[in-house]
């Protein structure tokens, strides 16, 4: 339903904040808050870090063996989010990822390449609690997935390390 009020916006804006939080902390290795986002029902669909159906437990320790040494940036953009109950709500967020593996670490999404950039889309559920919005539901759809070759160039260390504790 189409927001009606102004909690209804408050509560979008939440739902939009909880998504920053699981982009910077994914891309930031902050393993550790990555796991407050989640409700322990959450069950997660098309990652390489899971199989299907995976809890969030086994998701974030899958992400953190196999992303810990990734350079990682991930982008979302122009949420349609729908609230479909007083606390709870869907979400689809366009995304664009940027995987740079280790040397000798290629990953099954692009074989014998450096990394990949991938676009696709991001579908969630989310719950209201009493800590704040959660998710509950998350799926990771692909449109297209490009190689980042062998000779891709190595990375150049950023001018400042990020804040965990800036926000």
């Amino acid at each position: 339903m189409p927001p009606k009020t102004l909690d209804d916006l408050l509560a979008i804006e939440a739902i939009k904040d909880l998504k920053a939080r699981y982009c910077r902390f994914v891309d930031t290795k902050q393993w550790d808050r990555l796991a407050t986002l989640f409700a322990p029902e959450t069950r997660l669909y098309g990652f390489g870090s899971v199989g299907d159906g995976g809890t969030p437990d086994a998701f974030v320790a899958g992400l953190a063996k196999r992303l810990g040494k990734v350079i990682s940036i991930h982008h979302v953009t122009s949420p349609e989010i729908a609230l479909t109950g007083p606390d709870t709500a869907r979400g689809i967020w366009p995304m664009m990822d940027y995987l740079e593996f280790p040397e000798g670490q290629a990953p099954h999404e692009a074989p014998g390449s450096r990394g990949f950039v991938g676009w696709g889309h991001y579908e969630e559920e989310y719950r209201r609690t009493p800590e704040g919005w959660k998710f509950t539901f998350m799926r990771l759809t692909r449109l297209r997935i490009d190689a980042l070759p062998v000779d891709h160039p190595r990375p150049r260390p950023g001018r400042f390390a990020h804040t965990p504790d800036w926000i």
